[in-house]
């Protein structure tokens, strides 16, 4: 791959950044991070956003996009997370569900969703998760049962982010028992005002909090069905490649290795002081890793196909991008203790307490080895330097 950018990409970049330094912008970031709230509502921002021509930006015109490619999209939101716009109405609204609605979404789906979610005025979440199921997607006991006109759905879904701002979630539910237990299984669109969905916070040490959502008799139409009844799994498995090109995370451990880094001068023992060996492995080898991370975030974008991500690539880099993000995130913290000058401090603060999810997001450090491991042995047994090569 050409780690380097096109002249039209570097233009692009250079007018995401005009954007975000356009006079309400600005004004929304700063009253975003001086609230005093735990978890202060983003969705004025996003709208902002919207019509800055920031979200959509590798989508079709004809649903709100900017037309251009993915390379344009992944700029894009560089430079968001670098101004300090929080990810995760992004990640899950429009790099999951819009994107599986641009794979696999019907036409009326995609006029109906894509638009709002593009504009920042429609926000969706994900509900995947259950309780006692975790990675395991397979294992999910959320019943969607047909009805005239459409599936009556009932079960509960935990660990969900943003739900209780969002107006759709998608949903994954199991349609039918036959077969083996990877088949039967439905997405859908739910409206998250419906009659029957009760959302609850669940509080976690970060500061984003997660959510459970009780779905009780929620009735959905058969517009709502993404895909087709009972393809559910095939789907599942080209959505989940899209939450994983480990651009969220490489940026978090980015921003933190700024941040542990600030301040440190020879005093401290840097280059010229009594420790420079130990502070300057630690900066050398953050460094080196959190650089690796975003290479592997633009690998997974370089590498993608008319038929989407790679999954082994995006696993690799989700997996590796996690892993840094939370170990940069704890060598900061400590780094500069609770000495930490005010600038730094909050920033060091909420990153010390969300490191611990972010191997569990998103799919598991685990899981995404699991993942990896498998492409391997398949390829090895194909061809014995398959493997070697990748």
């Amino acid at each position: 791959m050409d780690f380097g950018h096109t002249a039209d990409e570097t233009r692009f970049r250079d007018r995401v950044r005009a954007e975000l330094q356009s006079p309400d912008v600005v004004a929304a970031l700063r009253e975003l991070h001086a609230a005093e709230e735990r978890e202060p509502d983003e969705r004025g921002l996003y709208r902002l956003l919207g019509e800055h021509g920031l979200l959509g930006v590798d989508w079709p015109r004809r649903y709100g996009g900017q037309g251009r490619t993915a390379a344009h999209a992944a700029v894009a939101v560089e430079e968001m997370m670098r101004a300090g716009v929080p990810d995760t109405l992004f990640v899950n609204g429009v790099q999951t569900v819009g994107k599986l609605l641009l794979l696999a979404g019907s036409e009326e789906q995609k006029r109906r969703v894509l638009p709002g979610l593009a504009a920042g005025r429609c926000f969706a979440s994900v509900l995947y998760t259950e309780p006692g199921v975790g990675s395991d997607l397979s294992a999910l006991t959320t019943r969607a049962v047909a009805v005239e006109g459409g599936h009556r759905i009932d079960g509960v879904k935990v660990f969900n982010l943003k739900s209780g701002i969002t107006d759709i979630g998608l949903c994954a539910a199991r349609t039918s028992s036959e077969g083996s237990r990877y088949e039967g299984l439905t997405l859908f669109l739910v409206d998250m005002r419906a009659p029957g969905v009760r959302v609850q916070r669940l509080d976690t040490m970060a500061d984003e909090q997660f959510h459970r959502v009780d779905l009780e008799g929620v009735l959905v139409t058969d517009a709502d069905v993404v895909g087709t009844v009972g393809d559910g799994w095939a789907l599942l498995a080209e959505a989940l490649p899209l939450e994983r090109t480990g651009f969220d995370f490489a940026l978090r451990a980015e921003r933190w290795y700024e941040a542990g880094c600030a301040g440190l001068t020879s005093a401290d023992g840097g280059p010229d002081g009594p420790a420079a060996a130990p502070w300057l492995a630690d900066v050398g080898r953050h460094g080196a890793a959190t650089a690796a991370a975003r290479l592997l975030a633009w690998r997974c974008v370089g590498s993608a196909g008319a038929e989407g991500l790679d999954e082994l690539r995006t696993s690799t880099a989700k997996w590796y991008a996690s892993e840094q993000a939370a170990a940069v995130a704890r060598w900061a913290a400590t780094r500069h203790g609770p000495d930490a000058p005010p600038e730094l401090a909050a920033l060091l603060d909420s990153a010390y307490r969300e490191a611990p999810g972010l191997t569990l997001s998103g799919g598991t450090s685990e899981m995404m080895l699991q993942t990896m491991s498998g492409f391997l042995l398949a390829a090895e047994s194909a061809d014995p330097y398959a493997a070697e090569v990748e």
